[in-house]
């Protein structure tokens, strides 16, 4: 019996996911298939645990089989961001006007989101301040004290890393091994290999001009055929969001939900506030927040729903492209260096609301001035190489309570609402990522503003 439910299950996806191609071959634009998808997913998922219960047999093979299409999407994505960070970053260079372009790049990208971050911190800590947030109040249960348990084991991996070697672990010694993604450090490693490579180009076009040249044409095909392949995946977008969703919402703790609201909501309110801050900022450099946050949605609901923001990648680099007009250097590097540097949720937020949460257990005063200038220098540092698939709050975490003294252990009670926060903290790493890139552009003047302000720009991100 339980087979034809599991199959009837997968029907519905099936038909769901031809309701979608239907609204394709009919023209419905990108956004309202992608948001199509969403609301699809979450009544899809809603109703599968209401039938079913999380627990079920039904429910686990019926996520497995949804998993095909939603972490099948995701792996695509992750197949292509290597290439596409590697050959666009390199592409980029060798097509500046001037080298010193790139320095003053790099300085803004790097600067605006580790200024960010630290902004960021603060949010996180007057949210919890404001809600009373005490890790005292909340009952460790098995499943609890284990994720503790996991996580001061982890403690020993980060704890001897000193900042110098956090910064010298940026640094690639294997590109081979870095194009495996196996470091948390490897989408950095890749960009700074790109760029050693586009400069030594650019030296070569004085003294080689036919071999700089041949390797240009050569980059610039690569190039296309890449792009090419991020636009046939990209078009999956609906369906993956579909599938994602509706596993995220049928497997969601309810009960834990409802027995931490007060963590949840404090969570939520900080992201929302410094989301707010990012569209103030948006318009303080004299762009409509409402244009770019139209034009940005459809990839926030994507990170929303994935929870990672290495996956999202390319649908960042075409957004700001096509749709905010950023240059495509400007674009390829800050969506590159956004996804493990700086993130506003998980760097930032996360680490300091868990700082502030804990500090009383250890009867630290959490709000003296010295407790929060440290926090936010400390996570300023280390929001460094936060790896950018799931797990890098964790990672963020840890580094920050150690070096704040704190036991990590207790970081582990909010184990039964992470999967719910981590969406909303994933969303606003990624729109860090893409508001930097806007206001670097802006600020280096390489923003095309027709572009930024063309309401139907948005629907070119998948255009062939």
């Amino acid at each position: 019996m339980d087979t034809f439910f599991i199959v009837l299950n997968v029907a519905v996806l099936v038909a769901l996911i031809g309701l979608l191609i239907r609204m394709q071959q009919k023209h419905y634009s990108f956004t309202k298939r992608v948001f199509t998808g969403l609301g699809l997913g979450i009544v899809l998922g809603a109703t599968l645990q209401a039938l079913y219960g999380v627990d079920s047999e039904v429910m686990t093979q019926t996520t497995a089989w949804y998993d095909i299409v939603g972490s099948g999407y995701i792996r695509l994505l992750m197949m292509i961001v290597i290439p596409l960070v590697m050959v666009s970053i390199i592409q980029s260079i060798i097509n500046l006007e001037k080298s010193s372009d790139l320095g003053k790049m790099s300085a803004w990208i790097i600067g605006l989101l580790v200024s960010t971050a630290m902004v960021a911190a603060l949010v996180g800590i007057g949210s919890a301040a404001l809600f009373d947030l005490n890790a005292s109040e909340i009952e460790a249960g098995q499943e609890e004290q284990e994720r503790g348990s996991a996580m001061e084991s982890q403690l020993g991996d980060v704890e001897g890393m000193t900042i110098p070697e956090q910064i010298l672990s940026f640094i690639p010694s294997n590109i081979f091994q870095d194009m495996t993604q196996d470091r948390p450090t490897s989408v950095i490693a890749i960009v700074i290999f790109s760029m050693i490579v586009g400069i030594a180009v650019l030296g070569l076009r004085r003294k080689k001009p036919d071999e700089a040249a041949l390797f240009t044409k050569g980059v610039n095909a690569v190039f296309a055929v890449v792009m090419r392949i991020v636009t046939l995946i990209l078009r999956l977008t609906p369906f993956g969001i579909l599938a994602l969703m509706a596993n995220t919402v049928a497997t969601t703790d309810v009960a834990g939900i409802l027995e931490l609201g007060k963590f949840v909501i404090a969570s939520y309110v900080a992201l929302i506030v410094m989301f707010i801050i990012h569209l103030v900022l948006v318009g303080v450099f004299g762009l409509n927040p409402m244009t770019y946050l139209k034009k940005v949605l459809p990839v926030l609901s994507f990170a929303f729903t994935s929870r990672s923001s290495a996956g999202t990648i390319p649908l960042n680099i075409q957004a700001q492209k096509n749709s905010l007009g950023v240059d495509q250097g400007i674009a390829n590097m800050s969506a590159s260096f956004g996804a493990t540097i700086g993130q506003n949720g998980c760097a930032g937020i996360y680490p300091a609301m868990l700082a502030v949460m804990i500090a009383p257990s250890v009867d630290i005063n959490p709000l003296t001035p010295e407790f929060i200038i440290q926090l936010v220098l400390i996570i300023g540092i280390s929001s460094f190489g936060v790896a950018g698939v799931g797990g890098g709050a964790t990672f963020a975490a840890l580094i920050v309570l150690s070096s704040m003294g704190l036991p990590v252990a207790l970081a582990g009670l909010l184990i039964s609402i992470e999967a719910l926060i981590d969406m909303g903290r994933t969303a606003l790493n990624v729109n860090d990522a893409m508001l930097t890139g806007t206001l670097t552009a802006r600020i280096m003047k390489k923003l095309n503003l027709k572009t930024y302000n063309d309401q139907t720009a948005i629907e070119q991100e998948t255009a062939v």
